[in-house]
């Protein structure tokens, strides 16, 4: 099977555990406290792939200087993006607490989200993530599992959280699924790309992506993840953290 292709299905995969976390949110009624935890260790799992997969590898390929640019820059765009979609009516879309109401009646979306906006910053925070698993294949044609597994690990609180707060706001079955669906196959899409597009290219080109998208996800974890994590957990927070920070720890060194 052709390594794009594989690149897609991987990305496909990780997606997918938005798809089970709505499910869970659906079908049961979890309590706030508990998708606070699993938001936690989700964060912890994507600061330590992001930091012994992402960054180690783009500073060996690339050097300091490609590294770092990439990776401030990445954060930069992320958080202006960021801002943008918050502006337009995505700011609570990994909130479980139904905080994800309709817009204002006077079209003000500063007190409620609007579903194009939600769609659009699910989007943003999972693009990088899955361009990372196809740019993965790309030295040694094989995957890097952890990458994958930390993805899939991080996106099944993303679904469950979000998933949960649209139930509480009223959206139906068909608008949860079908939006996480879209992004699942959208993420897909992104690690084909990222096999396809950066294949070709030098090592400071791929090193620099690796960064930047190491970037973005550390400003959408602090952004978005962590708050949510906290608002119910609080003390705890750090600890479930550092939990799933560990876990990953353990899957890249194992992995080595």
């Amino acid at each position: 099977m052709p390594l794009s292709i594989q690149a897609g299905l991987w990305g496909l995969l990780s997606g997918s555990a938005l798809l089970l976390g709505a499910g869970a949110a659906w079908v049961a009624n979890i309590p706030q406290r508990v998708i606070a935890a699993v938001m936690a260790f989700g964060s912890g799992v994507l600061i330590s792939a992001l930091s012994f997969e992402l960054m180690e590898e783009a500073i060996q390929r690339g050097g300091f200087i490609a590294t770092a640019l990439g990776f401030l820059g990445g954060a930069l765009v992320y958080t202006l993006a960021n801002v943008a979609v918050s502006k337009a009516g995505g700011k609570h879309r990994k909130r479980s607490g139904g905080q994800q109401k309709a817009p204002d009646s006077d079209g003000d979306n500063s007190g409620g989200d609007n579903g194009l906006a939600i769609a659009i910053g699910a989007l943003l925070d999972g693009i990088p993530e899955s361009i990372v698993i196809g740019v993965s294949l790309i030295e040694g044609g094989a995957v890097s599992m952890v990458a994958v597994i930390a993805v899939f690990l991080s996106n099944v609180p993303e679904g469950l959280s979000s998933a949960a707060g649209m139930r509480k706001a009223g959206k139906s079955a068909a608008y949860i699924f079908g939006l996480w669906a879209g992004i699942a196959l959208i993420s897909g899409l992104a690690a084909w790309l990222g096999y396809v597009v950066f294949a070709g290219l030098g090592d400071a080109v791929v090193a620099a992506t690796q960064a930047v998208a190491a970037g973005a996800i550390l400003a959408m974890i602090a952004d978005t993840m962590i708050p949510e994590a906290f608002e119910a957990t609080h003390d705890y927070a750090g600890f479930i953290t550092v939990a799933g920070f560990l876990a990953a720890f353990t899957l890249s060194k194992m992995g080595g």
